[in-house]
């Protein structure tokens, strides 16, 4: 086995949510190199990468629209994406224990989204910003997205924090208030799209927890466009892995029953409350 076939192995034995900070920390490193290579030369790089930031102006947003997913793979520095990436590990790798992957994607490219058009309308439409044309980058709107998702669903759930235990809900809480205080000191609009992929977080939980999943558009709309870039594709092999998948992630019915006598055993009790056995179905069902 070569050694771009052994990446590709591990890369898919990866759970969405590591598989997602292998690709944010990619493109951390590939513009940290070109940075590097370029300044030896001379030749600024910052007029290029603003294509993938998103501005606070509206004319440049609806000429790069693709900024407004891209400027969520962006980080201004190491420290940036360290503590972006450590929350989203451990947000995430919650999530996707108890939910399907799909959920935790939608969830958080849909926080950045949220986050970018609090950003763009808080410097368009706010006396306080007036003149101010920055640029936005960071993964933090979705990592909060994901974050609030999980203290929303299940706020009294206990998780180990070095030396004690704290309840997710005073997480989420310290994250929203450390955000509100930090908005007349400095970056504004960077803590700003903060709370908006945290209120879409909310908002997500909330509603899905009634049985109406307002993010679905986004997977059908990735869906959709999947399908569309590859629809030279021979009919019977689509017909054939249309099959396999759908045989493949349909559960059995006895195994969805115990999926959702365990979610009401934890909306209860707290996470903390399962057994074993418990947590190791629901992790396996997370992974499948």
């Amino acid at each position: 086995m070569t050694f771009i076939q052994q990446i590709k192995y591990r890369y898919a034995q990866f759970s969405v949510v590591e598989r997602l900070i292998s690709v944010m920390v990619l493109c951390f490193i590939i513009p940290f190199l070109l940075r590097t290579v370029f300044f030896l030369f001379s030749v600024p790089m910052d007029g290029f990468f603003s294509w993938f930031q998103l501005s606070s102006r509206l004319d440049l947003l609806l000429i790069r629209p693709w900024t407004s997913i891209t400027y969520g793979f962006m980080h201004s520095g190491l420290g940036h994406i360290f503590w972006n990436m450590l929350l989203l590990y451990y947000a995430g790798r919650m999530m996707v224990n108890l939910f399907k992957p799909q959920l935790v994607v939608n969830t958080f490219f849909i926080g950045v989204l949220f986050g970018g058009l609090v950003y763009v309308f808080s410097y368009n439409f706010f006396p306080a910003f007036s003149g101010q044309t920055p640029y936005l980058q960071g993964s933090s709107a979705g990592v909060m997205a994901v974050l609030i998702f999980m203290c929303t669903y299940m706020p009294q759930q206990e998780v180990r924090l070095l030396f004690f235990n704290v309840k997710l809900i005073y997480i989420g809480l310290f994250f929203i208030i450390l955000d509100l205080i930090q908005i007349p000191i400095s970056n504004a609009g960077g803590h700003m799209a903060h709370l908006g992929g945290a209120l879409w977080g909310y908002l997500y939980q909330k509603n899905y927890s009634r049985g109406n999943d307002i993010g679905s558009w986004f997977s059908k709309g990735v869906h959709f466009l999947k399908q569309f870039l590859f629809a030279n594709k021979k009919p019977l092999e689509k017909v054939y892995k249309s099959t396999k998948n759908k045989s493949s992630k349909t559960p059995p019915k006895h195994n969805q029953e115990k999926i959702d006598a365990i979610l009401d055993k934890i909306s209860k009790s707290g996470y903390a409350s399962l057994t074993k056995e418990e947590k190791e179905f629901l992790f396996k069902a997370g992974k499948s």
